[in-house]
């Protein structure tokens, strides 16, 4: 048992059945050779028999109350319903993609039930073209959305014939790493008085911690000062609430739209090659000319560029939660795509380098001033002046060889993430083997025909292309 982390907690102060704050990814499979009708109801049973340990992080559960002194904490659950973490679903035929991401849009709707480990594992059967997919989620609370992935990756394999594979929630196979059988009890606790001292102790901890940090942080307002003079007076950073209102930031509801496609890796190398930038430029790029679109089909371009909030990855502080934030200018005003994506460019650059040479102290402290709309998302109402930024745009490393589980090709895996009240648009980019995978998650109501934005993203990548080939 431990009290989290303020970075970890934030993640369940924020959420309410309008902000779900779980993280996803959906998997499609090609179902091996020659296997059954009842491959996927088998690895069901496989999954749920409890001969599968469970390793302690998926045991956690949340609680706060007296004995943690109204904060946040981790306690063991013991007794782990398999059957209901990890559930078996059928599409109706043909089993289109559009249907599968209606169902996924549903799942990832909905709440996690915080009386149980805060996870979900779904196998989706009859899904188009002999395959069937995987949906998981998991609250941000335990992880982000890059150690979520690294737990998944574990459980697939570069080996087309290995079978018996763990899944990500078994016990570490390392050694010195143990866990407990489903079912098996966790040792007694030493009483009501020994568990409040522990909770006692990691509250008292955990505002040590925070006291220490508000002093260092007093060395961080040199820093705020130089970021807000590059951004006021040289015009090279975007800074937070500058972004315009768009129809995108609005108060948002829980239910959500996934739209998810591939676009191969080579075509997005050929224009960083050929212009000078880096993939992330390029997809930023993409990002930008699709919204570009979508919102002059909505009639609601804004005259000022569209800001973006990107993660950055920060010093491991031994939370599920390593990520910061800079943000980015998106050029959406700009007609034409080659000044678009120098602007882009120059835009990020300047703010990573606003990161660069600072103490891990300072980079937490901007980041979080950048994620202060996350902040004002907990007060009712705030959504109407909760124009930090527009969207938030993520880039997460993947896996970069092809990948199987129990024989079954791993075809495309596509995150899926936290659209915010305010901001009712996410899109996250995932690379996987020699494909670029794209998941846009959005509010249902705020974002109508989200789909579009496929097209609209081939639309931007062709004109990028376009850019490279009159650069070459």
């Amino acid at each position: 048992m431990a009290t989290m982390s303020f970075r970890d907690a934030m993640f369940l102060l924020a959420e309410s059945r309008e902000r779900p704050t779980h993280v996803g990814s959906l998997m499609l499979f090609d179902r091996p050779e020659g296997a059954g009708p009842d491959y996927l109801a088998d690895l069901h049973r496989q999954l749920v028999s409890g001969d599968v340990e469970i390793a302690p992080l998926f045991r956690r559960r949340a609680m706060r109350g007296v004995s943690t002194l109204g904060q946040w904490a981790w306690t063991t659950d013991d007794d782990v319903d398999i059957e209901y973490h990890v559930r078996l679903s059928a599409l109706p035929r043909p089993g289109r993609i559009r249907e599968l991401l209606e169902l996924v849009s549903r799942l990832h709707g909905s709440l996690l039930d915080r009386h149980r480990p805060l996870w979900e594992f779904h196998l989706i059967e009859g899904v188009e073209g002999d395959r069937f997919a995987v949906y998981s989620k998991i609250h941000h609370a335990m992880m982000d959305g890059v150690r979520a992935m690294k737990h998944l990756e574990k459980a697939l394999s570069t080996d087309p014939d290995r079978r018996d594979m763990a899944p990500f929630w078994a016990v570490d196979p390392r050694p010195g790493r143990t866990s407990r059988p489903v079912g098996e009890k966790a040792p007694a606790p030493t009483g009501w008085l020994g568990s409040t001292r522990e909770y006692v102790g990691g509250a008292l901890r955990t505002a040590g911690t925070f006291a220490e940090g508000v002093g260092q942080s007093l060395n961080v307002g040199p820093a705020l000062v130089s970021s807000a003079y590059r951004g006021l007076v040289e015009h090279e950073l975007a800074l937070p609430f500058e972004a315009p209102p768009t129809m995108l930031n609005v108060p948002i509801t829980g239910a959500r739209r996934f739209a998810a496609q591939s676009w191969p890796l080579k075509r997005i190398q050929r224009v960083r090659e050929r212009t000078g930038t880096t993939v992330n430029d390029v997809m930023l790029a993409m990002s930008a000319g699709a919204l570009r679109r979508y919102l002059e089909a909505h009639e609601g371009l804004p005259d000022k560029p569209l800001v973006a909030a990107l993660p950055v990855a920060l010093e491991d502080s031994g939370s599920g939660n390593a990520l910061g934030a800079i943000l980015v200018n998106l050029a959406t005003n700009e007609p034409d795509p080659a000044e678009r994506l120098k602007k882009i460019r120059q835009s990020g650059l300047a703010a990573k380098e606003n990161l660069q040479g600072r103490d891990p102290m300072t980079i937490a402290a901007l980041s979080a001033v950048v994620a202060a709309p996350i902040g004002m998302g907990l007060v009712p109402g705030a959504s109407a002046i909760n124009q930090g930024f527009n969207l938030i745009i993520s880039n997460v490393p993947g896996p970069k060889d092809p990948l199987y589980w129990e024989g079954a090709k791993l075809d495309g895996i596509y995150p899926i993430s936290v659209p915010l009240d305010g901001q009712a648009l996410n899109i996250t980019v995932m690379s996987y083997a020699d494909s670029m995978e794209i998941g846009v998650t959005g509010d249902r109501r705020a974002v109508p025909h989200l789909q579009h934005l496929l097209g609209y993203l081939e639309d931007a990548l062709v004109e990028l292309e376009a850019v490279a080939d009159a650069d070459a």
